[in-house]
């Protein structure tokens, strides 16, 4: 049986690399790197099926550098130190220095992670990982301050088409057949913009017409044949973003029911719980906010405790969580409160501070106002005193709208006694 489609066309240079032309286009920043012979260690961000493996496997074969792949699904410290030892062993003969290559390099504890610094510090080893997540979040700082991050996107629509038109015409297998495309949209959506999934779809719909003496492909022939074929949840495609979708809607519209059904639905399709994680802790300050202020303590918590206990027992403290916010009051209030504060930040500029606010480090600060008739709230009753905040063009705007629930209710009401003539509160 041949190799899959996506293995059977992975390009070898960079001339045949389909995609990221801001990095390895005629001029790009990592074109030129690789050219010079002279590359940084790098971390690889972007979405799967982007061409990270294939990126790495193309910059050792440019370079003539001995080429070792890990896992961080399932490597550890032990697999690490060997790959360090030999090529420590390879440099004693001469070998160029090696690549060293972690997929999923996210998904290293930070000991594991520890483990790779002093070998890429001294040059031991170029290390290129590969991240779907952001590397800001999931790589330690002292790894991430010796690496070079590059953001991988999604590929265009005439990058999908030159890679369907390469594998009809170059593809060992396919070239021999009679493919005819007359529509392509079905196939493009269900990509996502990931090749190998473009290639695994338009595989599985030549292999089901193959006894066809000329294969027609059209819409309505791929969606069927897909959808008899494909899996109920692929983490990395189009229904990643439904289930997510749905399990946000039903959290923020108070269903822990439906809430916690598409909590299943996406851990039994082996979903990272930590993405799970993350998308709570956002949720719980943009829907629920100041309406219950431990929302956002538990949403925290439970991403702490998932990333310390892992999994199959993450899955209860995902279930708490998702219960408890989908239960809670809801509040978009500070959510509505920043976009606001935003938008006129846009319009209005880069406002003058009023000189009472400003820090008076200096005597020539403060002989020239700064600071001066600042009010300390501390020093009156109630720990409040009415002064003026905001600058002067934009002086009473009201940016943050208390919600209609118990909990803003009461801050509406507090906010009210001090400003109530200043802001309609």
């Amino acid at each position: 049986m041949s190799a899959p489609l996506a293995e059977r066309l992975r390009p070898d240079s960079l001339d045949h690399y389909i995609g990221q032309k801001h990095l390895v286009g005629e001029g790009a920043i990592m074109r030129k790197a690789i050219e010079s012979g002279n590359i940084p260690s790098m971390i690889f961000w972007g979405p799967p099926g982007v061409g990270k493996t294939t990126l790495a496997n193309i910059i050792s074969k440019q370079l003539k550098r001995p080429f070792y792949s890990l896992s961080a699904i399932n490597s550890g410290v032990k697999d690490i130190r060997e790959v360090i030892d030999r090529a420590k062993s390879d440099a004693f003969f001469g070998t160029n220095n090696p690549i060293l290559f972690i997929d999923e390099i996210h998904r290293f504890s930070k000991s594991q992670q520890d483990s790779l610094l002093g070998a890429v510090e001294k040059g031991v080893i170029t290390l290129i990982g590969a991240t779907t997540e952001n590397p800001s979040f999931e790589v330690i700082s002292a790894l991430l301050s010796r690496c070079q991050v590059y953001v991988l996107k999604h590929l265009e629509k005439e990058d999908l088409e030159s890679l369907i038109d390469h594998a009809i015409h170059h593809d060992v297998v396919l070239k021999k057949k009679k493919i005819v495309i007359r529509e392509n949209e079905a196939l493009l959506r269900l990509s996502g913009g990931d090749a190998r999934k473009l290639l695994n779809v338009f595989e599985l719909v030549v292999q089901s017409m193959d006894n066809e003496k000329k294969i027609v492909i059209d819409n309505d022939m791929v969606m069927q044949i897909v959808q008899q074929n494909m899996a109920i949840y692929d983490k990395g495609g189009e229904q990643h973003y439904d289930i997510i979708s749905a399990f946000i809607k039903s959290i923020r519209g108070s269903d822990p029911n439906a809430a916690v059904y598409y909590l299943a639905r996406m851990l039994e399709g082996g979903e990272d719980p930590l993405f799970i994680a993350r998308r709570l802790v956002i949720l719980a300050s943009e829907d629920i906010g100041n309406a219950n202020a431990n929302a956002l303590l538990l949403a925290n918590n439970c991403f702490q405790a998932v990333n310390m206990i892992g999994m199959p027992e993450g899955r209860i403290v995902l279930a708490q969580t998702v219960t408890y916010l989908a239960s809670s009051a809801k509040s978009n209030a500070s959510y509505e409160a920043i976009n606001s504060a935003q938008m006129l930040v846009q319009q209005t500029g880069d406002l003058p501070v009023p000189l009472h606010l400003r820090n008076a480090p200096t005597k020539l600060m403060k002989d020239i106002g700064y600071g001066k008739d600042y009010k300390y709230a501390h020093s009156y009753e109630g720990n409040f005193t009415s002064q003026e905040f905001m600058p002067e063009e934009i002086a009473g705007t009201k940016l943050y709208d208390p919600g209609n629930n118990a909990r803003e209710r009461e801050l509406r009401n507090f906010l009210r006694s001090l400003w109530d003539k200043k802001y309609d509160y």
